[in-house]
């Protein structure tokens, strides 16, 4: 796996949000002066939007193009051959996709509102997914997340 270091994204809204809600679960948390998500990724996680791409400027712009096919795929893929898997379900789109993930593997499913800043406020910002994943990995006997 390739990861650059020097890699400085800027740090789009929601993904502000998302470290905002980590500082509100663990208190001792600053907010990352990037948007890079290497340091989660080496850890094992996934982070997948239902649509991969679209045009600059237009949200939902690449929607029904194929991507959801994929993204399903890759969901159920997972939840079939991985057992006590986190996933998080963020936003409408997302919360459909809990179609795809088997219930019968021991996975935990966590749903509320996309981190964005029309909707954070909605049910995101308080959730505590953060800690919450965390306890059912630590009861599991794996390692906890280090947001």
């Amino acid at each position: 796996m390739f990861f650059c270091p020097k890699w400085n994204p800027p740090i789009p809204p929601s993904l502000r949000n998302i470290f905002i809600e980590v500082n509100s679960c663990f208190n001792n948390k600053e907010i990352p002066s990037n948007g890079s998500l290497a340091h989660w990724a080496i850890q094992g996680i996934l982070l997948l939007n239902s649509i991969l791409t679209v045009r600059e400027g237009f949200p939902k712009s690449h929607k029904e193009i194929g991507w959801e096919i994929f993204t399903n795929r890759i969901i159920h893929f997972i939840s079939e051959y991985k057992k006590n898997v986190v996933f998080l379900l963020w936003g409408k789109h997302a919360k459909m996709k809990k179609k795809f993930i088997n219930q019968l593997n021991d996975h935990y499913v966590l749903e509320t509102s996309h981190p964005s800043p029309f909707s954070a406020y909605h049910g995101f910002f308080g959730s505590k997914h953060f800690i919450k994943t965390n306890i059912f990995l630590y009861e599991k006997g794996k390692c906890p997340i280090k947001w």
